[in-house]
């Protein structure tokens, strides 16, 4: 079995932007999600807005690549838009959906943003366990320098194991060293991070039941709440309806940037 462990210290990897290697955007973009990683989030629509390409387009400068040589192991995407704009709140509920619709609006509107927003870090799932998603999120604050602040509707995987309990109670648990006991809270933190609050509408998938199950393999022949696998809470369905619904929390986290 080859370890993911093994390969070059992250520490001695470069970090590029589309911006300054635009040649590299299809690579950054064929990284792929871990194999368990939710089928079901596809249905996500506010993601269309911010497809691969037209985030690249953009905003070139708000993509990074960890590079393994000349290759692309991980990514970090962000987007731009602007925080003040007609009384938009600092940390909206809508989180991750939210930030997709305002930053897919000024781009339309041709109003030029002040805050970065972080919308994946992807690792290829032969390099996990190094240490990248780190270095990837200290590219991101870099790439991000001039905007008022970093912001990460941050998705905590881990949290796939207790759908059932609600975000702001899990975000809150901490170690005995003061650290949270998220794993990926824990990385942003001793980053720099600081935990807001909790966007509690961020990420919302609405379909009908045959596309869950299709998404998911499972029955959903009956109503009320369904615990999917890598659902970060349960699905709500109507079988007389036909339809269910899936609203993920996330957790709002705020990083400082460089002055540009």
């Amino acid at each position: 079995m080859t370890s993911t462990r093994a390969g070059p210290n992250p520490d001695h990897m470069d970090t590029v932007t589309l911006a300054q290697r635009p040649d590299l955007s299809d690579a950054v973009y064929r990284i792929p999600y871990p194999p368990d990683s939710p089928r079901f989030m596809q249905g996500n629509l506010a993601s269309l807005l911010v497809r691969g390409r037209r985030v690249a387009q953009r905003w070139p400068h708000l993509v990074v690549a960890l590079l393994d040589g000349d290759r692309p192991v991980a990514r970090g995407i962000m987007v731009g838009y602007r925080a003040d704009r007609d009384a938009r709140p600092a940390l909206p509920d809508g989180g991750w959906d939210q930030v997709a619709v305002w930053a897919a609006e000024d781009a339309m509107d041709g109003v030029e943003p002040d805050t970065a927003c972080a919308l994946e870090i992807a690792v290829h799932p032969d390099h996990q366990g190094r240490g990248l998603s780190g270095a990837v999120l200290a590219a991101m604050r870099s790439a991000a320098a001039g905007s008022r602040v970093l912001l990460v509707p941050l998705r905590p995987p881990d949290k796939a194991a207790e759908p059932e309990v609600p975000l702001d109670v899990y975000a809150a648990r901490t170690r005995a060293d003061g650290l949270p006991a998220d794993r990926w809270l824990r990385t942003h933190v001793r980053a720099g991070g600081r935990v807001e609050g909790i966007a509690r509408c961020s990420s919302t998938v609405q379909a009908p039941l045959e596309r869950w199950r299709e998404w998911t393999g499972l029955p959903f022949d009956r109503d009320g709440a369904v615990v999917v696998p890598g659902a970060l809470a349960p699905v709500f369905v109507s079988t007389s309806h036909d339809v269910a619904v899936y609203v993920e929390a996330n957790v709002w986290v705020s990083h400082p940037v460089p002055v540009g």
